[in-house]
């Protein structure tokens, strides 16, 4: 595949607002771990982390794309750039499938859950996941099947690595994960509808005898919700990229690489800029601890700009104005 400089624009364009939408979310969450202490955060903040890492990692790639004349990169450091990719990208898709079972196991097992899901075992299964992430971008390297007999810059996916092995990740990693949330969201779905029907027993009961009625609490169809945008948005970021690969390897005259890399691989990559805004997002709690973390800012900032301008003389007017800028207040993030 040739170099293309809008391709490299898009590209550069998309690993920052990875970057930078993670970074917050990472810091946000990070503050809340500090204060809270809780195990379902960490693993957001490894989500976090490892979409910020996967921008890190396709950012080495816009300099072969925007170079003039195109200047190829040599293939072993191409391979191990993609190796990074590969193994950010994966590590991203299974704490999407962590936090899935995180939400499951809290339904399943209510009473039981802070038991279970302790310190020692999150650290466990976030060190086992990145493990395995690893294992799986730099299995190419170990692999000769996996890898491409020639190479001819600049660095892409398929310059380096051969469709097999988009066949491979599909077949061991891709449809049996599908499966596993298809059935998370089933069980948590037939669980919270147990649940939703018990309450409205208590209640009918309760008005019956006239007794005070208990507010219904939203916590498992939200989190049922959670796991299916989740799933919904993995599978429709990275279906198209994998099912094309694996045409790719049963019709070897068809030519896919084009498709693959310049508009599905980056669909599948930009599955980490909606990770942040889908899931994070969606957390009262980090919606707030990123509003004051904003208004952290700009109270900084506005101190800095009154103490240059007291400088000058001309603080004490602008001190008088900013007392009348409105801010927006906490129940209006609650929605």
């Amino acid at each position: 595949m040739e170099s293309s400089f809008p391709f490299g624009v898009i590209l550069a364009i998309l690993a920052s607002l990875i970057i930078a939408a993670n970074a917050l979310v990472a810091m946000a969450v990070l503050f809340l771990i500090h204060k809270n202490d809780g195990v379902s955060l960490c693993f957001t903040l490894n989500l976090a982390v490892a979409d910020t890492l996967l921008g890190v990692a396709i950012s080495g790639l816009v300099t072969d794309q925007l170079s003039s004349p195109p200047r190829p990169t040599q293939k072993t450091l191409c391979s191990l750039r993609m190796a990074f990719v590969t193994s950010s990208a994966a590590a991203s898709v299974l704490t999407v499938m962590l936090i899935a079972f995180d939400r499951y196991l809290a339904i399943k097992q209510p009473l039981r859950y802070f038991q279970i899901m302790n310190g020692l075992v999150a650290g466990v299964c976030i060190a086992g996941l990145w493990l395995v992430s690893y294992i799986i971008g730099f299995l190419p390297l170990g692999v000769p099947i996996f890898q491409q007999t020639t190479y001819q810059g600049p660095c892409s996916f398929f310059a380096v690595f051969h469709p097999r092995f988009v066949l491979t990740l599909s077949c061991v990693g891709f449809f049996p994960a599908m499966l596993l949330f298809l059935f998370f969201y089933c069980d948590m779905l037939k669980i919270a509808s147990t649940h939703s029907q018990q309450i409205r027993k208590m209640e009918h009961a309760g008005a019956t005898a006239g007794s005070y009625r208990p507010p219904r609490t939203p916590s498992d169809f939200k989190a049922v919700l959670t796991v299916a945008v989740l799933s919904g948005s993995f599978a429709l970021s990275w279906t198209p990229f994998l099912i094309t690969g694996i045409v790719q390897v049963a019709c070897q005259e068809c030519h896919l690489y084009l498709v693959l890399e310049r508009y599905l691989w980056l669909l599948g990559v930009g599955n980490s800029l909606l990770n942040p805004l889908i899931y994070a997002y969606r957390q009262k709690e980090v919606r707030q601890q990123l509003y004051q973390t904003a208004l952290g800012v700009k109270k900084g900032l506005t101190s800095l700009f009154l103490l240059l301008l007291a400088r000058n003389g001309d603080g004490e007017e602008l001190r008088e104005r900013s007392c009348h800028i409105a801010t927006i207040s906490y129940p209006q993030l609650d929605g």
